[in-house]
């Protein structure tokens, strides 16, 4: 039988199917996205913990590969307080993927400049912490300027439909 979810309780986040641990909010932003791939990430069971207890941020974190793996930088999960021992919060920690998608990825970085791999979202997966991570086309400042004018220009409009209809 499952749990239900608890909406007043935030820490209880495990019993919710794919729910978001932890968001890369101005990542589609400051990148246009061409691809989006599923990881499973390597954790230690404190950093598990604490990411399911809400204290971890990928804003910072980035990819890159080392020796033909896949690895996540800077990416924060903070020390879990009750642990004996504690982690690192910023260690590096290595992607799980299927080889095939690492070449694809690894190919497709090197075949266009201005790529990088960035995180996108952690979440879980039938109670597994996965990473959405993304092959990203970094943004030009006039294309951030072009997407806050359409943003904007939608607004308007919207804001114009709503006051005809009343």
């Amino acid at each position: 039988m499952a749990k239900t979810a608890n909406p007043a309780n935030p820490a209880k986040v495990e019993d919710r199917a794919n729910a978001t641990l932890a968001l890369h909010r101005r990542a589609r932003f400051d990148y246009e996205i061409l691809q989006s791939y599923d990881a499973g990430i390597a954790l230690l069971g404190s950093e598990v913990k604490s990411i399911r207890s809400g204290h971890a941020s990928i804003a910072e974190g980035y990819c890159r590969f080392q020796n033909r793996e896949l690895w996540l930088f800077n990416a924060n999960i903070a020390a879990y307080a009750p642990a004996r021992e504690n982690h690192e919060p910023t260690r590096p920690r290595k992607l799980l993927m299927h080889r095939r998608e690492l070449i694809r990825l690894e190919t497709a970085m090197n075949e266009q400049p201005r790529t990088t791999v960035i995180p996108l979202r952690l979440h879980l997966s039938h109670g597994i912490i996965k990473v959405e991570i993304g092959l990203a086309l970094g943004k030009r400042s006039y294309d951030k300027r072009d997407a806050i004018r359409t943003r904007e220009a939608n607004v308007t409009i919207q804001r114009a439909i709503r006051h005809s209809v009343r």
